[in-house]
Order: structure tokens, then sequence, then C-alpha cells
């Protein structure tokens, strides 16, 4: 770090212009008399006397004023900064005292700056999922937040994981921690939405590399989100090689999220078990009226485990049989299917 940049540092810690200048002075010596910071520093001796007892006063210095003439002495870095941290922690604890804890409303935009930031956007949003989280994560950072993806899964929110930058890892690795789990040796940006209102986007240089200026970008916004989903279904997905699919769910259970629906289904039906589907539904065309349905599921239509059967990357749609007819069912937002529904029943 050099002197500007240290000297502003200083100065973020609320010392003054004239306060960095002696204490800057007074470190290249370790220990001077007034006279000698004076004639360095261009200011008077009586000066230098004040400013020294400010920084005594913070902890930066010691005035030696028992001997004669008068020195003043740099303490050891390790304690200044020893002191400072205490203040920090004794003022962290009268700034929590007095803070009322609001619930706020996210930012719709939040440009963030650090790798630090970023792992802890990660783990506040994956703490909040409630139904569905679409996630790619650099090899080395998966161990900071397997812990909330394992919290996710236990919840019943469906978790697709990428695991980029994989060199080495074995599917004991994120066993637990998704429902599926891809791996890829290439770098790609951290990507994450979460219920389809969440999302945060960070290049790869920014969390691999220290001295990175990249910026990411946390927002809130049902209309963009799937946007990103679709991109992480279209263009990054299909790149990635399988490497772990949980168990089917015991049965009956409700989803809330319409690809987890069809993920079950699909294991189920993969392993000859009979599955019945109920929701209420509303008609993609819009011909006749939301109602309700319910008939066995023959068929599925997806790409979140191998085989893929979909035909488009979005496309996540049950065949379900209804007495004399087949129809096909999709997530909100469908066009492809007969029927769209926001949930939905297996049994």
């Amino acid at each position: 770090m050099d002197d500007a940049t240290l000297a502003a540092r200083l100065e973020q810690l609320g010392l003054s212009e004239k306060e960095v200048d002696t204490y800057l002075s007074i470190l290249r010596t370790g220990e001077a008399k007034a006279s000698e910071i004076a004639d360095d520093t261009g200011v008077s001796k009586r000066y230098v006397y004040s400013i020294s007892e400010s920084l005594e006063d913070r902890g930066f210095v010691e005035v030696n004023d028992h001997v004669v003439p008068t020195t003043i002495r740099a303490r050891p870095p390790g304690e200044v900064i020893d002191a400072l941290t205490d203040q920090l922690t004794e003022m962290e604890t009268a700034l929590a005292d007095r803070f009322a804890d609001t619930d706020r409303e996210p930012q719709q935009f939040d440009v963030i700056k650090s790798r630090v930031t970023v792992v802890k956007r990660l783990s506040e949003y994956i703490a909040d999922a409630e139904s569905e989280i679409m996630l790619s994560v650099p090899q080395q950072h998966l161990s900071e937040i397997g812990d909330d993806l394992a919290a996710a899964v236990d919840r019943g929110v469906l978790v697709m994981l990428v695991v980029n930058s994989a060199t080495r890892i074995d599917p004991t690795d994120v066993e637990g921690k998704a429902a599926v789990a891809r791996a890829w040796e290439q770098e790609m940006p951290i990507m994450l939405t979460v219920d389809g209102q969440y999302g945060l986007v960070a290049p790869a240089d920014m969390v691999l590399r220290t001295n990175s200026d990249q910026r990411a970008i946390a927002f809130v916004q049902r209309q963009i989100v799937p946007i990103l989903s679709g991109s992480f279904l279209g263009n990054y997905w299909p790149m990635a090689t399988e490497l772990h699919v949980g168990e089917p769910h015991p049965l009956p259970e409700t989803y809330r999220s319409f690809r987890h629906l069809v993920l079950q289904a699909t294991l189920r039906l993969r392993a000859d078990e009979p599955v019945t589907f109920a929701a209420d539904v509303s008609p993609v065309q819009a011909t006749d009226d939301p109602g309700h349905i319910e008939g066995q599921v023959v068929d599925t239509r997806q790409g979140m485990v191998e085989p893929q059967t979909n035909a488009y990357p979005i496309e996540h749609t049950l065949v379900v049989e209804l007495g004399d007819e087949t129809v096909t069912v999709g997530g909100p937002g469908s066009f492809l299917e007969d029927y769209e529904a926001n949930e939905g029943r297996l049994s």
C-alpha cells in the first residue's frame, strides 16, 4: 500500500490531514523529538505537541514528557490495530443496542463490490428460498454456502446446482446440498435465482481473483429473474455433467415449484411407480374457465435429469391422462401446454 492510500485509510479513521502527516513522520523514525517532527512536517513545534497528545489519546503514539527533551514514540502497529478493534467492538455493541431492526424491502438493483458481500448475499437469498433455487458456484466456494444449501433441501426447496471450475469433485461433495447437481470444469459466472424473484450475477473473476475490479449485481425483479433462469437452463446447465440426483420424495406431497413437481414425477415414473397429479389449473389458450383436474401422470418432458426429454430448455411439462383424454400441464407462464398451474400435488 503506498503512502497516499495509507493516508486515505487513516483519514477514514477520523484523523485530520495534519494528524496523518505527523503520525507518518513518527512512524518513519519510530521515535523523534518534537522539533524533528516539526521540521519534517512543516508545522510549529507547539502544534506537534498538540497533535501528538491527540494521537496519544487515540492509541497511536506515546508521548514521553518525563524526559528532556520530550520525545514521541510510535506504538507498534499490531497494538494500534488491537486497540482500534476493541474500540470498534465496543461501538458495535452500543450501535446494536440502539438499532431498530425493522423489515426492509430489498433493493430492486444493488451493485456489489466485494467477494465477501457476494457470498453473504448468496447465503441470505438461499436462506430465504421457499420453493426453488438455481445456482452456479465455483468449487472452491461451495463449502462457504454448503450448509445453507443443505438447509434449503431439508425445507423441501428444489435446488439445481452447477459446480463450475470443478477439477476434482466427487458426488459426495454435493450430496444433500441439491436435488440435482452438475459439474463443469470451465469457469462461469456465479448465477443465482430464488423463487423466480431474487437474482444475483457475479463475474467469475470477481470471486476467483482477489485483485479483480469486477462488480456483481443483485436484483429483485419478477420480470427479469425468469430471463436469468432461462439463461441458466439453456446456456449453462446442458454444458455441465450430471453429478448427483437425489432420492424421490415420499408422497403425497404438494409442490410450490412446478419444476420440482415435474422432477419428482419423473423420478417416480423411471422407478415404474404410478403417480397421480391434482391441481387447480387455467387453460393456456383461455378458451375455458379455470378448473381442477386430477389424473394419472403418464409422461414428463424435462431437462433437469438425464436423459433430457424436453424440446426446449424451459419446457418442464406433465402429461396427464384424464379418463378419455390426455392433456399437458406446465408451470406459471406456460405457452406450450394445454394448462398452467402455480402448484400441484403428487400422490
